[in-house]
């Protein structure tokens, strides 16, 4: 019976395409051949449907709404995925492991945060032309006006103890602002106070007060994600509230451009889910309901999302939570050193100088007096390859490492130093915030040398017999910088002992006890530079 429908569609269809063209061309208008088509298409919609409400075949069911051809193994999902496997059973309409499950579960958790910043400023006040008419040479009088400015994050509902609830959003959502609200999925809102914030990981915590029993996300385990993944991005973008967008963990480990002022203490899950302005603290979800991520940025050009987010992993976020609670900012593990990567320009230099093969770990530029570093006798020139076990690949992977670890924990460091390698155990310190840090008068020896090569003997200028090792730059307010020590002077000896290498230069730098000497060349003139030692 559908087919027969079908041959009478057609035909009715033909025959008043081939009607209205008639017409077209005697009425000069081709308005009846639109008409006569849209009229066609309503018949042919009604008994389509119609077939398929009342059960009959879909002569297109082998097709996907695509148009192409379906063709997989036998228990293989559309998606690609073996049936069962984290993403495969999002497609289904509901139940676990669902987009509208996932959704379902974690909107309720995901808070709007909106903020205020009062700006006051100095300006001009306002003057009637009978002023200036009267007085035109005065200057006018200034008076304070408040400007308000509002912002716009993200957040996440992740404790609740009694009265207090809780709520972990980005550090820059909240920076500045005098006053902050947030508004619940169920359009509840709250005045909040910040607990703790925190520049460097980009995480705060806000408290919110009430006698209601609030929904409480529930934090998975970022180890265990796999690029791949299915998750979901929720948030406020642009002020459309609790928006859901989906995609996979593009990559892990992430780290910002050192240029970018993105702060580059986390290593950051990227995602291709759309992550806009304003999901900025919001929840990335894992395909079973578990928040593994805070939205934090995104990489664009033009300020939208172009599939670049990236999200701190919630076990670094956990971390911070409890810092927050117990002392109200996060605590950091403290070393005592400046370092640099041994893969970029200056420490791939100083290793190949040094004679050392291994290409991968942090190495130490400077040691700050009476720090943990110091005293484990850590020294400048030391290439740092493993902590606690863990392999160290960068300088900005040792610096989390070491921030992890807890004040007053014992440490053991994995080191090569003047061709040897070696185990240091070092006790951690408290990193203090702000002002407290030590300051760059404590780093030693506050300058960074270099074999003399053809390219540094001629920017400095230096004679073709000259030997020892070159300083190319001085931590600005170090002893070095104070005593005078400049880029293109040339070390000749330290402690009275000459150094015709790098390699010496940090050997002799090393075995410095309470003080240290270095000779120093400056075109004819020899100088002798002298302060006190690292110890």
């Amino acid at each position: 019976m559908l087919l027969q429908n079908n041959r009478y569609i057609v035909a009715l269809a033909v025959a008043a395409i081939i009607l209205s063209f008639v017409a077209g061309f005697f009425l000069g208008t081709s308005s009846t051949y639109r008409y006569a088509l849209e009229f066609t298409r309503g018949i042919a919609a009604e008994n389509v449907h119609a077939g398929f409400d009342a059960g009959a075949s879909n002569p297109w069911g082998h097709l996907h709404a695509s148009g192409q051809q379906e063709s997989r193994a036998p228990g293989i999902s559309p998606v690609g995925d073996p049936a069962g496997s984290n993403g495969a059973s999002l497609l289904a309409a509901d139940g676990p492991g669902t987009f509208r499950y996932v959704a379902e579960r974690i909107l309720p958790t995901v808070v709007e945060v909106n903020t205020v910043e009062v700006i006051r400023q100095q300006l001009p006040r306002f003057r009637s032309p009978f002023d200036w008419f009267f007085d035109p040479w005065s200057r006018p009088e200034l008076e304070e006006r408040e400007f308000r400015r509002p912002g716009l994050g993200s957040g996440v509902i992740v404790r609740q103890n009694g009265r207090d609830a809780y709520i972990l959003t980005n550090h820059h959502v909240i920076n500045g602002a005098d006053e902050i609200q947030v508004r619940l999925y169920d359009e509840r809102e709250f005045s909040a106070e910040i607990v703790g914030s925190d520049a460097r990981m980009d995480l705060a915590l806000l408290r919110v007060s009430t006698r209601q029993n609030l929904p409480i996300a529930d934090l998975g385990d970022s180890s265990q994600l796999h690029v791949g993944d299915w998750v979901l991005a929720i948030g406020n973008p642009y002020g459309f509230e609790s928006t859901v967008t989906a995609g996979i963990v593009s990559a892990l480990g992430r780290r910002p451009d050192p240029r970018s002022p993105i702060p580059d203490y986390t290593d950051y899950i990227q995602t291709d889910a759309a992550i806009n302005p304003g999901n900025s603290g919001g929840a990335l979800v894992s395909s079973n309901g578990q928040v593994v991520g805070i939205n934090t940025w995104i990489a664009s050009a033009g300020g939208g999302s172009v599939g670049l987010g990236f999200a701190i992993p919630i076990n670094q976020a956990m971390r911070a939570i409890d810092n927050f609670l117990e002392e109200g900012e996060v605590i950091y593990g403290w070393l005592g050193v400046s370092l640099t990567d041994t893969a970029g320009e200056v420490g791939a230099r100083i290793l190949e100088q040094l004679g050392v093969e291994e290409s991968r770990g942090a190495l130490v530029l400077n040691v700050y007096r009476d720090s943990p570093a110091a005293r484990a006798g850590m020294r400048p020139g030391t290439l740092i390859t493993a902590i606690d076990g863990a392999r160290v690949n960068s300088a900005s992977e040792a610096t989390r490492r070491v921030g992890d670890l807890a004040p007053g924990s014992r440490a053991r460091f994995r080191v090569i130093f003047d061709g040897a390698e070696r185990e240091i155990t070092v006790d951690i310190a408290r990193r203090e915030a702000g002002d407290a840090m030590p300051a760059a008068s404590d780093l030693w020896p506050g300058f960074l040398a270099s074999d003399i090569d053809d390219d540094l003997r001629e920017r400095h200028a230096l004679a073709a017999d000259r030997t020892g090792v070159v300083v190319i730059s001085v931590v600005t307010g170090s002893d070095a910088d104070s005593a005078g020590i400049r880029a293109g002077d040339v070390v000749e000896a330290v402690n009275g002992t000459s150094v015709a290498s790098l390699a010496e230069f940090y050997r002799r730098v090393g075995a410095a006890d309470s003080e240290i000497v270095f000779t120093i060349r400056r075109g004819a003139a020899r100088i002798t530079v002298g302060f006190d030692g690292l110890t």
